[in-house]
């Protein structure tokens, strides 16, 4: 049989296993290796090989070994838990972002205290190193084997599977699952795993069922790897926005209002600081700012498409005894501006870009701080072009989301998602439509991944996934090709030819919202915003009140070069003074004393307590080509 690998066609005379060819290949890669696919399809490295295919060779680098990884450890949980609790009743055990769960049905409540028990029961069985093993039943036998186990949940797991679906079962040591698979060869290549937490959850996802409990856990390949994850976890919590947020007097959330954020003077100087340079950056990539109304009637919702596939997140009202819906989102403003005047082909590409505040009905239980809120300022652009100018435009709006994410230090992976099955428009427009898109981020040097399927169904899209400090990643900037709106609204330009076509529109966001970026940006940078950012960029302090009228007359100068300062002549400490304004994130802080006084210097200290003494004039051109630059 004939095997390809990575292009390279290799001849066995007999079947073998995946894990078998693996090691004839090389042992680093049998060891290295936790799964196969097999002509695209990921499978145990036991499957004989015995016909010609492609195979490719999986490891924890991939996804697709980390989900294999993480749900052999979520069966290897599941037998600790059976073997500390017989009683309890098993329901599903899925590979998750970051980790996997398992769902129990237990008389008694897990807790945190229970955790090192289970882990240490988990460690057990990954020593005894037990052979995965794969086999399926018929329905009814299969039914009866999960019956006989006391697994309720599991019979009906098995009673709704399509009458010609293959059962199949995973055997370890005295342990069997309900499970479709792939895992690993034994439960000893679970080397590192930790359980996180423990939360309420209903069986498969209705309330109308009872409540069960769900163990949180993670798994790796390496120790050090998990030791360095949950490293990250910790230094996430101190970084969390919502409570650095409340510290640093950014903004907040009250019980009035669920969902709605409240801006703070100092979050408002964030916020404004982030529009300021949003402007800046779309004046120079000529873009045209725009403001449409936040109410508008039920009718243009209607033709959007919006009212029967969206309503259920949209706020309405009546005015005038007729429907309207306050804004989800901003394209059908920006279509009604197009369309008050007639449009011809030398103003394509045509570029919209607005601030816009829309509200969206989310469940109470999705909202979390700035990330998921009920109403943010998407700073939307919508951009109506020729079909034939889709790749030129892709390539600036990638410069553009470049040249933003550079300046706030944050890499980024960029994802193709492609044509769906529940889609509008000819395949040769998508195909046009997904080759100009790979072909403008391939032409400025950038990669991407396909995500199969994954596009809107009006058109394939550009995905931009930002990625912090601590490593997480965070969708952010996003190219939208739609072929269905501007046909809905009869958008038309004149060409050259002096007939009329419909234009295509790209919806594009860089930050996201603003809030969402606000709560990005605050974790990344720890709250420690660059100069240019920080709502308070210097803090004046006195050790003796001597100096109080000198600190006044620094404070208007910086207010006269237009630096954001705050004055501190408390009658404190000089010490807990400074503590203060390093816990409040503040950049520079302008030590005065009588000997600064009287000498004509400032001692200049900053966050990170490097201090050196320099005159104003110094001092300034320093904060200027700092906040100038945009230093990090």
């Amino acid at each position: 049989m004939k095997i390809t690998l990575k292009g390279d066609v290799k001849e066995f005379d007999a079947p073998k296993t995946a894990l078998e060819i693996a090691g004839e290949l090389s042992q680093a890669l049998k060891k290295e290796a936790l799964a196969v696919k097999i002509d695209g399809t990921v499978s145990d490295l036991k499957t004989v090989i015995n016909k010609d295919c492609e195979l490719e060779f999986v490891t924890f680098e991939d996804d697709d070994g980390k989900r294999v990884l993480r749900h052999t450890a979520s069966h290897v949980l599941a037998q600790a838990v059976k073997a500390i609790r017989p009683d309890v009743k098993l329901a599903i055990g899925p590979a998750i972002d970051n980790g996997f769960y398992y769902d129990f049905d237990s008389a008694e409540p897990f807790s945190t205290e229970d955790f090192k028990a289970i882990e240490k029961q988990m460690d057990r069985i990954v020593k005894q190193n037990l052979p995965l093993e794969r086999f399926e039943l018929p329905r009814e036998e299969a039914i009866k084997f999960m019956e006989d186990k006391g697994e309720p949940y599991k019979v009906e797991l098995i009673r709704d599977l399509p009458e010609d679906a293959v059962i199949s079962f995973y055997r370890q040591g005295d342990f069997t699952d309900l499970c479709a698979g792939p895992h690993l060869p034994s439960t000893g290549y679970v080397k590192a795993f930790k359980i996180m937490s423990v939360a309420g959850a209903y069986w498969r996802g209705s309330e109308k069922n009872k409540m069960l409990q769900r163990l949180y856990a993670t798994a790796f390949s390496k120790k050090a790897d998990l030791d360095a994850y949950v490293q990250m976890l910790e230094e996430a919590k101190k970084r969390d926005h919502r409570k650095l947020g409340k510290e640093l007097g950014l903004y907040a959330f009250r019980d009035e209002a669920p969902g709605f954020p409240f801006y703070l003077p100092k979050g408002m100087v964030l916020k404004n600081t982030l529009i300021d340079f949003w402007r800046q950056m779309h004046k120079k990539w000529d873009y045209l700012e725009i403001s449409t109304p936040q109410i508008m009637k039920r009718t243009l919702w209607e033709t959007s498409g919006h009212w029967d596939h969206y309503k259920e997140n949209m706020y309405t009202t009546v005015i005038d005894e007729e429907d309207f819906a306050i804004k989800p989102m901003n394209c059908p403003g920006s279509i009604l501006v197009y369309d008050l005047e007639p449009h011809s082909y030398k103003e394509l590409p045509l570029r919209y870009g607005e601030l816009g505040l829309v509200h969206r009905h989310e469940l109470s239980g999705a909202l979390h701080g700035m990330f998921r809120v009920r109403c943010f300022t998407q700073d939307d652009a919508h951009i109506l072009l020729a079909k034939d100018q889709i790749k030129s435009e892709v390539v600036r709006i990638a410069q553009l989301l470049d040249e933003v994410y550079s300046i706030f230090g944050l890499p980024y992976k960029i994802e193709l998602s492609t044509m769906p099955e529940d889609h509008i428009g000819t395949r040769e427009d998508w195909e046009k439509a997904e080759n100009a898109l790979a072909d403008a981020i391939t032409s400025i040097g950038k990669e991407y991944i396909i995500n199969p399927g994954d596009g809107a169904f009006y058109g394939p899209k550009l995905d931009f996934h930002v990625q912090d400090s601590l490593g997480r990643t965070w969708q952010c900037g996003t190219i939208q090709l739609d072929y269905q709106l501007p046909g809905r609204f009869n958008l038309e330009y004149t060409t050259s030819e002096g007939g009329k076509e419909t234009p295509v529109m790209i919806h594009r966001v860089v930050f996201g919202s603003i809030e969402r970026f606000m709560g990005i940006i605050t974790e990344h940078f720890a709250g420690a915003f660059p100069l240019w950012l920080s709502p308070v960029q210097v803090k004046v302090l006195t050790i003796t009140e001597r100096a109080d009228e000198k600190a006044k007359e620094l404070m208007a100068a910086l207010e006269k070069a237009g630096i954001r300062a705050e004055l501190d002549v408390r009658n404190e400490k000089i010490g807990f003074k400074i503590r203060e304004a390093q816990m409040q994130k503040v950049p520079y802080m302008f030590v005065l004393g009588d000997k600064e006084v009287e000498q004509g210097v400032i001692a200049v200290r900053d966050r990170k307590g490097n201090s050196k003494t320099m005159t104003f004039d110094e001092i300034i051109a320093q904060i200027n080509e700092e906040v100038a630059s945009k230093a990090l």
